[in-house]
């Protein structure tokens, strides 16, 4: 939810490899020897370049080096989304991040110093929608889950959330979940300034 579209990018790297646009999503949703690869790399049980070979023969492509950044080349931040993370730390709000890594290679330019507290997924061998990685998550931040509001694209995520007690907010468009997280937290999120701090 801090970038663009994740499906976009991974459509765009499926159209330039001539395979379906829906390759990867379609992939996944059929679960099996894919679905199993995905978890292993979010949770650090295989490396990335484990992951890349064994994951490009399921796609029906040749080359594997470099596959994890090649699928993600599409995406770009959402400055409305980060300045929103910005504008709340600002007011007061504790920030945390939890992520269901590809590999740690795609942390090097990421963001994560706008956070109080990150989980990465593939650094505790844990993965959303998994409890324990929520209550980790608000074990860092020193809150407990019932004072979290969560935002995520993928329902699974939101629902695990809601599931230990947190507000879940399912992202699939950024005003609307700007307008949303204005509502809950009374300040002026949408717009990238913060207000008073909260009291």
């Amino acid at each position: 939810m801090l970038t663009t579209n994740i499906w976009d990018s991974f459509a765009a790297f499926c159209r330039g490899e001539g395979l379906d646009p829906d390759a990867v999503l379609k992939l996944f949703r059929e679960g099996g020897e894919a679905l199993a690869l995905l978890r292993q790399l979010e949770t650090g049980a295989i490396a990335d370049e484990e992951f890349e070979r064994r994951f490009a023969p399921l796609l029906g492509i040749g080359r594997h080096e470099g596959l994890i950044a090649r699928l993600f080349g599409g995406l770009r931040p959402d400055e409305a989304m980060l300045g929103a993370v910005r504008a709340a730390r600002a007011a007061g709000v504790r920030t945390g991040l939890i992520t269901n890594s590809w590999g740690m290679g795609i942390y090097d330019r990421a963001p994560l110093g706008i956070f109080d507290a990150s989980v990465v997924s593939g650094e505790v061998g844990l993965h959303k929608p998994q409890p324990e990685i929520y209550r980790l998550a608000c074990e860092r931040l020193g809150i407990e889950p019932a004072e979290a509001v969560f935002v995520d694209d993928l329902r699974e995520n939101v629902e695990g959330a809601e599931a230990v007690g947190m507000t879940g907010v399912l992202h699939r468009d950024t005003a609307a979940t700007l307008a949303r997280l204005d509502e809950l937290f009374g300040l002026p999120l949408s717009s990238g300034t913060s207000g008073p701090p909260a009291g």
